[in-house]
Formats: C-alpha cells, sequence, structure tokens
C-alpha cells in the first residue's frame, strides 16, 4: 500500500489513539503469558472421566446468546470466533502450532462458535480448526460454508449444486474431524441453481445426520425469505460494522422477523476499527484481500479515522479501547446479533470477549450512535466480482 502525508492534526488525533493501544497491548502482553501458561484443555472418554493429563477448563463469563428459533434454535457465546485470518487473506500465516493454542485459549475463555469454510487457504482452515477442536468436539460448535468451485487451489466461479454441496460437505466433515457440521452455511447465493433447491439438499442432510443447522451468507431478504420456507434459517452470516450498516435497511428487520439469529463478519471491518492498520499499513497482495478493496486504500483510511477518533473517545472514559466500544455497540443493537471478529492474537482475543462484559446504559447508546451515524464512511466494502456476490 503507498504511503500518503496527512496534516499535523491527523498525525496527533492518531498518535493519541495508537498510543492508547499500545498500553492496553502491554497488559496484553502479561495477559497472553498468562494464557499460555494456562492449564491443557480438559478432555473426556465416553465415560465422563477425564483423559489423563487434562485439566478442567476455566471458562470465563462470556454470556450466552440465542441463534435461530424453536427447533432450530442454538445457544452460543455472545462472541464467536472467526478463525479465516490465522491461514488466509491476512498477509501473513501464523505458525500452525501457536493457532491451535489460541483456539483452543478461546474455548477455555467461553467462546464456543468457531466459523471457517472450505474456501479459506482453500480447505487449510478448515484443517486447523478440525485439529484445535477435536479434544473438545462435544462443547463446541463448528459452522462452515460451501459454494464455491475450486481449481488448482484457487476460488473459481459459484456452485451450490446438490451434487456439490454434498461433495463439500463430506470434504468438510474430513477436514473438521468430525462426524456432523453444527451450522452450514452457503457462503454465497448462486444465481444458478434455486435457493429452494439448495435448502432442500442442506434439509436431507441434516435428516441424515451429518448438518444440525442450516444457514446463509450475504443473502438478500428474498433469497432468504424462500430458503427459511423449505428449511428454518438458523443464522444468517453478512458483513456488519460501524463501517458497514447497510443490513440494518432490510436483512436484520427481516432475522428479527423471523427469528433468524445474525452473526457480522469482520464486524472490526478487518482490523480498521481496533487501530491496528494505519495508512502507511502494507499487505501481502498475494494473501490479503485488502489492496483490492477501496475502504482500504490511504486516502480512505485517512477521511475514516474519525470513526477511530470518535470511539476511542468514548472508550478512554470508560476503560475501553476502540475495538471493544464497536463491538458492544454491535451486541447492544439486537440480541440475537452474534459477532464473529477474527485474531491471531491471544492478547486481542481477551480484549474482544471483554466487550461483551460492557452493558451501554440508554443515554449512552443514543448519544454514541447519533455520533456515529452523522460519520460519512469514504470507500466501498467491495468492487467487481465480490460486490456482485454480496447483492443477491
Amino acid at each position: 500500500m503507498a504511503t500518503t502525508s496527512y496534516n499535523s492534526n491527523q498525525q496527533n488525533d492518531q498518535a493519541n489513539s495508537k498510543s492508547g493501544r499500545r498500553e492496553f497491548l502491554k497488559a496484553g502482553a502479561t495477559i497472553s503469558a498468562a494464557l499460555l501458561a494456562a492449564p491443557a484443555l480438559a478432555t473426556s472418554n465416553s465415560n465422563g472421566n477425564k483423559e489423563p493429563g487434562a485439566s478442567t477448563l476455566s471458562n470465563a463469563s462470556t454470556k450466552e446468546r440465542t441463534i435461530g428459533s424453536g427447533k432450530w434454535a442454538m445457544k452460543v457465546s455472545a462472541l464467536g470466533l472467526g478463525c479465516m485470518g490465522m491461514s488466509y487473506h491476512r498477509s501473513f500465516i501464523p505458525e500452525k502450532k501457536y493457532m491451535i493454542t489460541l483456539i483452543r485459549k478461546a474455548v477455555e475463555l467461553g467462546v464456543n462458535l468457531f466459523d471457517t469454510a472450505e474456501a479459506y487457504g482453500p480447505w487449510t482452515n478448515e484443517v486447523l480448526v478440525g485439529e484445535a477442536l477435536q479434544p473438545v468436539r462435544k462443547q463446541i460448535q463448528i459452522c462452515t460454508k460451501f459454494g464455491f468451485n475450486i481449481q488448482n487451489n484457487q476460488l473459481s466461479g459459484l456452485n451450490s449444486k446438490p451434487e456439490q454441496i454434498r461433495k463439500v460437505v463430506e470434504n468438510s466433515l474430513k477436514n473438521l474431524r468430525t462426524d456432523y457440521i453444527d451450522l452450514l452455511y452457503q457462503h454465497r447465493v448462486d444465481p444458478n441453481v434455486p435457493i429452494e433447491e439448495v435448502a432442500g439438499t442442506v434439509q436431507q442432510l441434516i435428516k441424515e445426520g451429518k448438518v444440525k443447522h442450516f444457514g446463509l451468507s450475504e443473502a438478500n431478504e428474498a433469497n432468504i425469505r424462500k430458503a427459511h420456507a423449505v428449511q428454518p434459517l438458523t443464522a444468517l452470516q453478512s458483513e456488519y460494522s460501524l463501517m458497514t450498516r447497510e443490513p440494518e435497511k432490510d436483512v436484520i428487520p427481516v432475522c428479527e422477523e423471523l427469528g433468524i439469529g445474525f452473526i457480522p463478519y469482520s464486524p472490526l471491518s478487518r482490523a480498521f476499527l481496533s487501530g491496528y492498520i494505519n495508512q502507511n499499513t502494507t499487505y501481502n497482495p498475494a494473501n490479503d484481500n485488502r489492496p483490492s478493496l477501496p475502504r482500504y486504500q490511504p486516502d480512505a483510511i485517512k477521511a475514516n479515522w474519525v470513526m477511530i477518533d470518535t470511539l476511542a473517545e468514548f472508550g478512554n472514559q470508560r476503560g475501553l479501547t476502540p475495538a471493544q466500544v464497536a463491538l458492544a455497540w454491535l451486541l447492544a443493537y439486537k440480541p440475537f446479533i452474534v459477532p464473529i471478529p477474527g485474531t491471531t492474537k491471544l492478547a486481542h482475543l481477551q480484549e474482544n470477549l471483554w466487550a461483551a462484559d460492557y452493558e451501554f446504559t440508554q443515554e449512552e447508546l443514543k448519544t454514541l450512535t447519533a455520533k456515529l451515524s452523522a460519520i460519512k464512511v469514504v470507500g466501498a466494502r467491495y468492487t467487481g466480482v465480490q460486490a456482485e456476490q454480496t447483492k443477491k
């Protein structure tokens, strides 16, 4: 990403915001050390006895929420963990053993909803998640996705034909080291396959016990209604953050009407709302989609920094980071919203989870929302094919 100059006021504002984050991360380093020193994951055999060397899980007070309704409801932690960035689309790929540690620490801290997809890698992320969660499979819930053709290890168009869905599910079960998927999403709506046919195929997989719940990702109101009429949806996953609030217009209302949970991916706008990236940040275009997205160009980052300043102004008075304020705001918007922020850092994992502990007063929420809503976000979230795939 190219370096762009900016005025002294912006320099001072960003320096103050980054300084606050550095202080948090100093504390976070201590947290990370403590987490790494924590006991190993507990596992149980079929008789309920702990396996040799296993210890008791120390669950934190991560609050629970319900997504879906009736027979199709799931009890989940208030915040899930998006695992994509541990092996895909985030410039670097950390060592696998450390990501396994992070995922397992998330379980100890009370997280029970983990998100992956065959497209992430492809496949490598599912393999990582499967290995990390195998010891505690019955304690957690795994979400994965189908919907793409994959050729020569590259995504090559959409494919939600029934035979493709079944092929993907069988492969995902193997990668995830499990015999069932808790929540199976269609990754993107395929215009060449009726959504009713997709829902019917997943319904059969549910009857066969290979899938427990059905979800869509980036689907519009019409497709949500059509799919839900065939096989009730437990959740809709779409990009939603203070930088991307379009779902508030129609998608979130239809989820509320039909009793469907809403799972925001990129709830921190691909790290922007954490203050962790700025206009000088460079990315590896071979493993990162941000260089191609208008919102992450230097001029757009500079223009949008007012969002960070607004979150920091609120958080500084309450011991919260911008990321925590952003996540707490999403949690306050609707009780069926469960963000899945991703991270590769133990300190950031704890930072994100603490957001669930903050409760706004009515006046705080009203005032903060008014300030945030007045900010004009610069830069589209997607362009080209990606933009088209999110309008279905």
